[in-house]
């Protein structure tokens, strides 16, 4: 069942919708056609999401835009309104994403530039349909990404592939997306919806613990050595041992049945 929260209402550009029934949240950008995202939109995502957080009747997260396109990226003016001590914290509200415990998905398709694409990058999946197109297209306005969106490629794909999409402003579509590796998977977009909802069901087969470990670990990982990391991912495995969903899942291994998880 689809229901609008009563919690998150007088949001701007922004509704949520939970499936009760499978514990998924969708977060919506909806100013169509363009969706283009707000300075007040930024703070109330981050809020959003730490509510949906902390929300146990929620397991997976959505994110994606009402009609043919995610967004076409922020609203300049609201750059133009604001000191420069706050856009310079911009990444902070564009983060939250990544900073969720849960799975999050960004399901895309049409223009997804600028903020839109940062937000995306945010993201741990991209589902992506064949009428998408990337791009951070701030230099043509004498800027450069503020959200993470450069830095976020370079740890991705690498210097020489960030250089191309940042310092050109150029497009990337779908398709070319997938192959670089920043969508997860490229589909014909009236598979779109059908693919996400696939993605999202796949992940309620697993821990809810043992999802916010990895993606914990890994979100460290990224910022650490090599041996760090290893050492940081071996304490997250001890750790677990001792949980009770990892003794769930032993035993309907064992019984060869589905597991019934707790999330502790």
């Amino acid at each position: 069942m689809n229901a609008n929260i009563s919690d998150y209402k007088n949001l701007d550009g922004l509704r949520v919708e939970i499936d009760t029934k499978l514990k998924v949240a969708s977060i919506i950008l909806d100013r169509p056609p363009y969706n283009v995202v707000s300075m007040l939109q930024r703070e109330h995502l981050s809020t959003v999401f730490k509510k949906l957080d902390n929300d146990k009747n929620v397991r997976i997260i959505v994110i994606k835009g009402e009609g043919k396109n995610f967004s076409s990226g922020g609203d300049i003016q609201g750059f133009m309104d604001s000191t420069p001590e706050k856009v310079s914290q911009l990444a902070d509200n564009i983060k939250s994403p990544e900073m969720c415990s849960k799975p999050v998905i960004a399901s895309v398709r049409g223009y997804c530039f600028g903020v839109g694409f940062e937000l995306s990058l945010a993201c741990d999946f991209r589902i992506v349909s064949d009428t998408t197109n990337f791009a951070l297209p701030e230099q043509k306005i004498g800027m450069i990404p503020g959200s993470g969106g450069s830095i976020r490629l370079l740890h991705m794909i690498g210097m020489t592939r960030t250089k191309d999409i940042v310092m050109r402003s150029r497009w990337i579509s779908g398709k070319e997306s997938e192959s670089w590796g920043i969508a997860t998977r490229c589909v014909e977009d009236n598979l779109l919806e059908e693919s996400t909802n696939e993605l999202v069901k796949e992940l309620l087969n697993f821990s809810p613990l043992a999802q916010r470990t990895i993606k914990s670990v890994l979100r460290t990982a990224q910022d650490t050595t090599l041996h760090a990391a290893i050492e940081l991912e071996g304490q997250a495995y001890g750790r677990l041992r001792s949980s009770n969903d990892f003794a769930a899942g032993v035993k309907a291994f064992n019984e060869k049945k589905k597991a019934k998880w707790s999330g502790s």
